[in-house]
């Protein structure tokens, strides 16, 4: 199955999209991500997704340094639980050690590695989508992520001594100068920032020894990442996929780089058929849905990819025993009456 990302990979996006003079909205569509569920962060989504998404973003603004532009906006917070403990750490190299063992808390399909070598200490960056996609941008805004962290540990005049890309240079590197300065090179062998292994034992300024055991305590109490099921991954699919209108068993099967022989087969293998989790994430979606006033009966319906509103109701009294205007009458009733 193909890698997922968190949807805090996108922190930002609406910002930086509509600061350059794009429409954020179909964008997030066009790649089969869902607009509103780009505030839920801890969400997972495909990585190859992501990468396309950032792809067509920097190529309809006409700014190649579009993922560069996210990166200058990452803050440790975007980590999750995770900032907590990288925050406490004594010194550099112990805080990067914390990140690349943890990367898969925040990204499936990144791949980062600490060399050392001749007095030198280079953070490789590199992504394994999947599919072949370009990742010009999510490398740069990797990198920029990375370069941002070094900076919160060494200063904010630090300079690292390289920062190598394997892609041509953009039209103009301006941005890439100023977030990283003069030392950025293009067409190289890696994708990576270099500076000198001496900075890897600089102490961490904003570590307390006092706070580093409660971090501890934090990252232990976290459940390890679960093995992402076949199940698991279709739902999320369908969820996403539902409001595009183009939510097939071949498109989740696309998504997720096998046929759809092999996504019927895993979901037998648990008891369930692809039409069984639809209308098992429909119904999930349409209790919340219907529950909430923000949404039209007309626009829940387009939500849930049916063909009229007709059909919508005739499914919703299937599923619930009642319409959806009745549904959403009682909720409203049961929230303003005394003691509720």
């Amino acid at each position: 199955m193909k890698p997922l990302a968190r949807y805090a990979a996108l922190n930002s996006y609406i910002e930086v999209s509509q600061s350059v003079g794009l429409d954020p909205a179909p964008l997030l569509r066009g790649a089969g991500l869902d607009p509103a569920g780009i505030a839920l962060q801890d969400r997972w989504v495909p990585a190859a997704a992501v990468a396309r998404l950032l792809e067509r973003s920097a190529a309809e603004s006409g700014r190649q340094d579009f993922g560069l532009l996210l990166a200058e906006r990452r803050r440790f917070a975007n980590l999750g639980p995770l900032s907590l403990v990288i925050r406490e750490e004594p010194d550099v190299r112990s805080a990067l050690s914390i990140l690349i063992r943890h990367e898969s808390m925040y990204n499936e399909a990144l791949r980062m590695r600490l060399v050392v070598l001749h007095g030198l200490a280079t953070v490789r960056v590199g992504f394994e989508l999947g599919e072949q996609v370009e990742a010009r941008q999510a490398t740069e805004l990797a990198l920029g992520a990375v370069h941002r962290l070094l900076l919160g540990f060494l200063g904010p005049l630090w300079k690292p001594l390289t920062v190598c890309f394997t892609h041509h240079a953009p039209a103009s590197a301006s941005t890439h100068r100023r977030v990283f300065g003069s030392a950025v090179e293009f067409e190289q062998d890696f994708n990576g920032i270099s500076f000198y292994a001496h900075e890897l034992d600089a102490p961490n300024k904003m570590s307390d020894p006092l706070m580093r055991t409660y971090a501890y305590q934090i990252l232990d109490s976290l459940e390890p990442p679960k093995e992402t099921t076949t199940l698991d991954r279709v739902r999320e699919l369908i969820e996403l996929l539902l409001p595009t209108g183009r939510c097939s068993v071949n498109q989740v099967a696309r998504s997720l780089g096998v046929d759809r022989r092999t996504i019927h087969r895993h979901l037998a293998e648990v008891g369930e058929t692809f039409s069984s989790v639809l209308n098992a994430t429909r119904t999930e979606l349409a209790a919340n849905l219907v529950g909430n006033q923000r949404y039209t009966l007309t626009e829940i319906a387009e939500l849930l990819s049916f063909s009229s509103p007709g059909n919508f109701s005739r499914w919703f009294r299937g599923e619930f025993g009642c319409s959806p205007s009745q549904w959403r009458h009682r909720r409203r009733r049961a929230r303003t009456e005394p003691g509720t």
